[in-house]
């Protein structure tokens, strides 16, 4: 089976995606402009939007990466937030924008959050590209969102499903038969 024929429907085709990154990347550097941003990119599943999104930005930025999670390759958060790479010696005294793909439960982004403005940055912003606030367990949501979507299993442009379907270039709902024969 292609990647495709996995999905039950696409619900963002890589047209609207890429306008709407767009939109963003002209919103941040009007909002940014005159400052020099550290754009932080949560990986994995945040690579393929920061990539477009840093494209769209008509600004000086730098740039960094950290991995933090609560899922591994479940479909539901573990409610574990796990932190790889540590930006400390990074971040004091800076403008950060914090790129997300997706803020579901909003744990992990609770939590990188909080650390982060503990360890003296200047300003905070995040990013996220879908907000499913449905799934909502902590109090947070984005400062700058692409797409508010249904609670339903995402994948594409980043997004996966156990390393699955990040190269798929639209985002999709995965049929419930592909990740529940895995259960």
């Amino acid at each position: 089976m292609t990647m495709r024929e996995d999905m039950a429907y696409i619900l963002l085709d890589r047209e609207k995606i890429a306008r709407r990154v767009s939109e963003m990347g002209a919103l941040l550097s009007r909002d940014y402009a005159g400052k020099r941003p550290l754009l932080i990119c949560v990986l994995k599943g945040s690579v393929v939007f920061f990539a477009d999104l840093i494209r769209a930005m008509d600004i000086q930025v730098e740039m960094e990466f950290m991995t933090a999670s609560s899922y591994g390759s479940a479909t539901v958060s573990s409610g574990e937030v796990k932190v790889v790479s540590s930006l400390d010696d990074k971040i004091r005294g800076r403008n950060v924008i914090l790129v997300e793909d997706i803020i579901d439960s909003g744990r992990t982004i609770a939590f990188v959050k909080a650390d982060m403005l503990q360890k003296g940055v200047e300003s905070l912003k995040v990013v996220s590209l879908l907000d499913k606030p449905s799934r909502r367990e902590s109090d947070v949501k984005p400062d700058y969102c692409g797409f508010e979507v249904p609670d339903a299993f995402v994948v594409g442009y980043g997004l996966d499903y156990d390393q699955k379907y990040r190269n798929f270039p639209d985002i999709g709902v995965l049929k419930p038969e592909i990740y529940k024969k895995s259960c």
